[in-house]
């Protein structure tokens, strides 16, 4: 089963994520899905209170979102933002704060939040301590505008470069990154352990 069908709380984590981002105030969507689960997508997705169009993605993430850029119907201008189904629980205050930044005039913008693990950099046989305090973890959506992406993701395609977010594309591309304020609770959801962790948030918003 694709990660995205996975069920949180008996939701699935693709319905949760296309939820979050509605109420953060997108306005339509494309999802790109694994091909052979169309029908388990189209229920997932059934009642969303937003346009949603399923459309089959490509061997890799980065295939998938230049399929899902293909297939939006907006003007160049228009602002996109690029999410994970796996963080099903990001807040719609970090929505907005994304597409608030590329709306003001940002090239690009991402989510991050402060690194809190100690970390360490392995060479070889021996291992060094990285100053955490000016490490962020960086998390989704991740936005731009619509024309200036798709151009971004292009030029990665043809050169031949594997990325694994869309900064990083943004950053090939020249345009300059700009992060705003993420939030603890849109975790990645890779684990078993992260879908208990997932489910205690879950009890949190309904307790508050």
């Amino acid at each position: 089963m694709p990660k995205a069908l996975v069920e949180l709380e008996g939701v699935p984590l693709v319905r949760r994520a296309v939820d979050a981002l509605v109420d953060g105030g997108v306005e339509a969507l494309v999802v790109t899905i694994p091909a052979g689960f169309e029908l388990e997508f189209n229920d997932a997705l059934g009642g969303v209170a937003a346009p949603v169009r399923c459309v089959r993605g490509g061997a890799s993430r980065q295939e998938s979102v230049a399929c899902g850029l293909s297939a939006l119907q907006a003007p160049d201008d228009a602002v996109v933002l690029v999410h994970d189904a796996a963080r099903a629980l990001v807040p719609p205050s970090v929505v907005r704060s994304v597409s608030d930044a590329v709306a003001g005039g940002a090239a690009s913008a991402i989510p991050v939040v402060p690194v809190v693990d100690s970390i360490r950099r392995v060479d070889d046989d021996t291992s060094v301590v990285v100053n955490r305090a000016r490490l962020r973890a960086v998390q989704t959506p991740q936005g731009a505008r619509l024309g200036p992406l798709r151009d971004a993701h292009a030029a990665v395609a043809n050169e031949g470069v594997e990325v694994t977010d869309d900064a990083t594309v943004c950053e090939f591309a020249g345009m300059h990154v700009t992060l705003v304020a993420g939030h603890r609770d849109a975790l990645k959801i890779t684990e078993p352990t992260d879908l208990i962790l997932a489910s205690a948030i879950l009890q949190s918003r309904k307790e508050t």
